[in-house]
């Protein structure tokens, strides 16, 4: 047990870095997973919950980003960000997978794009806060990337009880790791934090293009909402897990038609 009270996913993995993720919000929509599929390399199974896939869009705000063993970093400490991003496994072990990851960083886009192979996207970004609303507004200025922007506002609400194993809440929120694709290899890095500390969330307004270098349809009803105040965070090193294989893009839109998202309720 570490000093911020939660342990590490693999005592093997060395933990790089410390954070905090704070005003943070799930928006989740289910998902056929054949539209997925074409996208995420063959060696990660497609997670499912309730006979779908699923699919989250997650504004939020990083802060005291430090080294785990250093001061913190200028120009690194804090930025606002937003990831798109689905759920997957490899050999059993549950992870996500990210689409896209936007921040108002141009360090933070370099670092993570140089030594996590992750695609990060240079964006213009505001979160401002009234009482316990929020308004997340953000625009891709990175170049050469496909456009996508967002904005949407938020009321956080009572607390939620703690997740457990098996429900869809845990599903959606306790991954302890993220894969990445790099020189034809499938790579990850493992996430240490305590359980979420979630509250439930009412979206007043959501405008968003963030699906759309996917080619899925913006979703036209309600996701399945969960807000963070405050979590700590520590990320480690990145590790190969699979030997080259032949190469192809899997970052490319790969349905010749928009898909949808599956309609629940």
């Amino acid at each position: 047990m570490n000093s911020e009270g939660f342990r590490s996913t693999s005592s093997q993995e060395n933990r790089l870095f410390r954070q905090h993720w704070g005003k943070l919000l799930f928006l989740n929509w289910p998902i056929d997973k054949k539209y997925l599929r074409a996208l995420i390399p063959h060696e990660l199974d497609i997670d499912q919950f309730g006979e779908t896939a699923w699919i989250s869009i997650v504004p939020f705000t990083i802060q005291k980003v430090r080294p785990t063993f250093g001061p913190p970093l200028p120009r690194l400490s804090a930025f606002h960000k937003l990831n798109v991003r689905t759920y997957v496994s490899f050999k059993g072990e549950p992870g996500v997978w990210f689409f896209s990851l936007d921040a108002a960083s141009t360090v933070a886009v370099w670092f993570a794009r140089t030594f996590y192979h992750l695609p990060y996207f240079k964006a213009s970004m505001n979160l401002s806060q009234k009482g316990e609303t929020f308004e997340f507004t953000s625009q891709r200025i990175h170049r050469g990337a496909p456009p996508a922007e967002i904005k949407l506002q938020w009321t956080a609400e009572e607390p939620i009880p703690k997740s457990h194993p098996g429900s869809l809440t845990w599903f959606l929120t306790e991954r302890r790791r993220f894969y990445s694709y790099h020189r034809n290899r499938v790579q990850t890095a493992a996430i240490s934090h305590p359980p979420w500390p979630l509250r439930k969330a009412t979206l007043h307004s959501f405008e968003s293009s963030m699906l759309a270098p996917l080619n899925i349809l913006p979703p036209d009803h309600k996701p399945i909402l969960y807000h963070c105040d405050d979590l700590a965070v520590e990320v480690s090193h990145l590790k190969s897990l699979t030997e080259a294989r032949d190469s192809r893009s899997i970052f490319e839109p790969a349905v010749a038609k928009p898909a949808s998202l599956v309609q629940k309720g």
